[in-house]
């Protein structure tokens, strides 16, 4: 349809914050295979992962602030719970662990929080292969078990809300923290169409459109 209108130069931009092969060059690969049936193929410049952006990041620590001021209460600690994907898939080469890891720190410490403040996991495990870990659902149960009665969970590796995060953070993941003891449960929802996320988008595409526009 770009090319219809008469598009030269394309900016393609995977909304995945975390490069995974999964996720990223599967999105990479839907966009190679519909240039495959264009006689003409336009320039095309593909974004990489912005896990590390420091708007991103100011704007992930915006939402967590929001979030617990509105709260009556103060979250014991924070989750950051991130997609997971086999722990193979590292072991070949895929860079997602190391970023996710990255962008957990980078959150911590723009928020200035110690390191018991914030914890990282990794949801959305089927199969029976070993995945990344630890597993959200049992490591917020085994929080509740240890004490930690109040948590906030937040979903970095999405940028907007979606089954993953309505549903499992909210449903299996809630419930077992619940079920394990907890008392308090609170999500803090994907960056969305947040003023914030939308100004680091913007500058993540204008630096890909640099000598383009």
């Amino acid at each position: 349809a770009l090319i219809a209108k008469g598009c030269t130069k394309i900016v393609f931009l995977p909304l995945y914050p975390q490069y995974a092969g999964a996720t990223v060059a599967t999105a990479n690969d839907q966009l190679f295979r519909a240039l495959m049936a264009e006689k003409r193929q336009p320039s095309v410049r593909i974004v990489p992962e912005y896990y590390d952006n420091p708007l991103y990041i100011e704007a992930l620590a915006g939402s967590v602030t929001r979030a617990y001021e509105a709260l009556d209460h103060r979250p014991d600690l924070l989750v950051a719970s991130y997609h997971g994907m086999p722990k193979r898939y590292v072991e070949e080469g895929d860079p997602y662990y190391c970023q996710c890891r990255k962008t957990s720190r980078l959150l911590r410490e723009k928020l200035g929080w110690s390191e018991e403040e914030l914890h990282t996991s990794f949801q959305s495990v089927f199969g029976t292969e070993e995945w990344l870990r630890p597993y959200t659902v049992e490591y917020v149960a085994e929080l509740a078990k240890q004490g930690k009665k109040r948590i906030a969970v937040i979903a970095p590796a999405f940028s907007a809300d979606c089954i993953e995060t309505l549903e499992e953070i909210q449903g299996e993941i809630q419930e077992a923290f619940i079920h394990a003891g907890g008392e308090r449960f609170t999500y803090i929802p994907c960056l969305n169409d947040e003023p914030a996320h939308i100004q680091a988008l913007t500058e993540v595409i204008s630096a890909n459109l640099a000598g383009w526009v």
